[in-house]
């Protein structure tokens, strides 16, 4: 961990506090794979950390502070999802690689952050603002791209002046978040992985050219 941090009451953590601290949230986060998040008390986390309560309530208030810091470092990764849009060309063949790239990352983005996602769904979903706050930060980073790219596309007349960038935009990523939670759903429906990304890749096609792809 780089830059200062601080134990709950103030202190500055020294390399072996930081340490003790990323290993705390480290088994936090293993345990949220596997159990359910109201089951997962201090105690639990700390002893498979190899520490004690004490030790985890000197760096964290409870367990939701831990969770939210696990999320809060999530979603610094999310931002970067930014980087599968921007600077993008959405014409030709290239709008193709692009939907494929944006939903290959974004489904990989969420499977490997899937335990912690799920939590950040409960708690913006029961009105959480932290957590509410969290979740738009990762949408947020993808949505204003796309945005842009409807936008670009418009004022080179590819795109009906009719469309809304941003509510086009917003509804791909809200679809995308949707699709991407709801990944091992889609095997009880008969859906396999492979076919599920060349698929979603056309309705984000779709939606941002208004045009069916050019492979």
């Amino acid at each position: 961990m780089t830059g200062q941090v601080r134990t709950v009451d103030g202190r500055v953590a020294g390399r072996r506090g930081q340490a003790t601290r990323q290993k705390l949230l480290d088994c936090l986060s293993e345990m949220l794979s596997s159990s359910p998040y109201r089951d997962v008390k201090v105690i639990d986390v700390a002893r498979k950390a190899g520490t004690s309560p004490a030790t985890f309530y000197q760096y964290f208030p409870d367990v939701e502070g831990a969770v939210l810091e696990i999320a809060e470092q999530m979603a610094t990764e999310g931002a970067q999802l930014t980087s599968l849009v921007e600077g993008r060309t959405w014409v030709g063949k290239s709008g193709w690689s692009a939907a494929e790239e944006l939903v290959d990352g974004f489904l990989e983005f969420w499977r490997r952050n899937d335990a912690i996602l799920r939590v950040v769904d409960l708690g913006a979903a029961e009105g959480d603002k932290r957590f509410y706050k969290i979740r738009m930060k990762i949408l947020n980073s993808v949505t204003n791209s796309l945005t842009e790219s409807v936008k670009e596309l418009q004022a080179k007349g590819k795109v009906d002046k009719d469309v809304s960038p941003a509510a086009m935009a917003g509804s791909l990523v809200a679809m995308l978040a949707a699709v991407a939670s709801h990944q091992k759903g889609f095997q009880t429906w008969g859906v396999k992985q492979a076919e599920l990304k060349p698929n979603l890749a056309l309705l984000v096609h779709l939606g941002i050219t208004g045009k069916k792809p050019t492979k």
